[in-house]
């Protein structure tokens, strides 16, 4: 059987708007401390911006359940339990290079939950078939 591709839905859409949003903003803070990688002392973020991120990083996580695919949902997770890492451990524990590092730990994820959604799995590898 054949699976004919949906178009996104507005709620889907708004989700990887949101989604996008929030990688942008996770890279301008890592881009912030950029600068003070060799620095040893300890980092200090906004931790009330970050802890706003994670919050919606959450929400995101929650609601893309039942509106993507599985593979998506867990990148979210990861993506969100690694921002809880980064909190309880900001501010000022981290040194600069460990915290940017913290930070490429969460876009990753979250790269890779937005580049599934706009690439579905039967245009990814269009040589395997489906089965549902």
């Amino acid at each position: 059987v054949e699976v004919k591709e949906r178009p996104m839905t507005s709620e889907q859409r708004q989700l990887r708007q949101t989604l996008l949003f929030l990688r942008t903003s996770f890279e301008a803070v890592q881009h912030s401390i950029a600068g003070r990688l060799e620095d040893p002392l300890p980092c200090w973020l906004d931790t009330s911006m970050l802890s706003m991120l994670s919050r919606e990083l959450t929400r995101c996580c929650q609601q893309a359940k039942p509106l993507f695919a599985p593979a998506v949902v867990e990148q979210l997770f990861i993506a969100s339990q690694q921002c809880d890492l980064l909190l309880k451990q900001c501010p000022g524990v981290l040194s600069s290079s460990v915290c940017h590092r913290q930070l490429s730990a969460i876009m990753l994820p979250l790269a890779s939950a937005i580049g599934q959604i706009d690439t579905p799995a039967k245009r990814r590898w269009p040589w395997s078939k489906s089965r549902h």
